[in-house]
């Protein structure tokens, strides 16, 4: 009797030594020699036997059982996100798994400007080493994508909302371009919706138009008078007559595409040559801006049917093709 209540002890003794151990253990940081900010990617799909390899070898942990023990005593050991995450060792297992738990990995921002383009922004995701850009050049134009968006089109042209976004290296394709489609969504409420409507306009046929303007516009205040004059020659009936509708066909078949454009280019056949073919083109050509929407929702009330560029930023408006020439003389001949 006396030797069994001695092995009881002695059991609970080494349990409760374990137990103040393993507690140590998740609280205390890790003393493996390195301090300081370290970055460490946890691949999407991972395991929590693969995590737990990947934070040893990588001198986050020592002991790899302990941290998945831990994991499961708290739940977490299917909720650790991927993604890229920032630890400043030494840290304590118990923090570790907290942050990974919670997704706060290391964020991205990419500012897309107003007048991008698809490729532009396949481009600024590829530069920032999110994804592959072609992955999202592809994506952006894959029609049960598009469909499953609730957006009518061949591509997401125009309904990618630029403005600054945080990112994660690793996010796919369709989360980022689902993001900002949901921002376009927000920004193009039911306010701007029943203002479209009025137009008599459909949504794309709005943002198409508001894509032109952006494309045309250097100044804010001269966009109500670029629309005003793209909505005065559609009601005319005559064509828009838009160089970048154009420089936009060929950057369809040639990504670098960047001449000046000259007399055969205008002549070339498209669905987007707005100087061979009458009303809007198939679609977008970038996408705009709330101001050049708003420009589309509420253009200035002119008769110009006429501008050229000043040169400086600005544009000459006019109300005949006579005045348009003249303009043309002063401002472009001479250049």
């Amino acid at each position: 009797m006396k030797n069994f209540l001695s092995l009881l002890l002695l059991c609970f003794f080494s349990a409760l030594l374990a137990g103040l151990g393993f507690s140590l253990y998740c609280v205390t940081a890790s003393s493996n020699g390195k301090s300081g900010d370290v970055i460490i990617d946890i691949p999407q799909g991972s395991s929590l036997s693969k995590i737990s390899e990947i934070l040893e070898q990588s001198g986050a942990i020592r002991g790899r059982l302990r941290l998945k023990v831990l994991a499961k005593l708290m739940k977490v050991e299917r909720g650790l996100k991927y993604g890229e995450y920032q630890f400043t060792l030494p840290m304590t297992p118990l923090a570790l798994l907290k942050k990974m738990a919670s997704g706060d990995v290391v964020a991205y921002l990419i500012t897309f400007p107003e007048g991008c383009t698809i490729f532009d922004v396949a481009q600024y995701i590829d530069n920032a080493g999110l994804c592959s850009g072609a992955l999202v050049t592809n994506k952006a134009t894959d029609s049960q994508f598009i469909q499953s968006l609730g957006i009518a089109g061949e591509s997401l042209e125009g309904y990618l909302f630029p403005e600054t976004y945080k990112f994660n290296r690793g996010s796919p394709p369709e989360a980022i371009l689902k993001r900002m489609v949901d921002r376009f969504n927000k920004i193009f409420d039911q306010g701007i919706e029943t203002q479209a409507a009025y137009t008599g306009f459909s949504k794309k046929q709005v943002i198409t138009l508001a894509s032109l303007v952006e494309k045309e516009a250097g100044r804010k205040d001269e966009k109500p008078l670029i629309a005003a004059v793209f909505l005065n020659r559609l009601k005319k009936g005559m064509r828009l007559e838009c160089d970048p509708t154009v420089i936009y066909s060929f950057k369809r078949e040639n990504r670098s595409f960047n001449e000046r454009l000259n007399k055969n280019h205008l002549k070339k056949e498209s669905p987007y040559n707005t100087y061979l073919n009458t009303g809007l083109p198939p679609g977008p050509i970038c996408n705009p801006g709330i101001e050049s929407i708003r420009a589309i929702l509420n253009p200035a009330r002119v008769s110009y049917l006429y501008f050229v560029s000043r040169n400086d930023g600005t544009h000459q408006f006019s109300e005949s093709f006579e005045q348009h020439n003249r303009a043309v003389t002063t401002y472009q001949r001479k250049h």
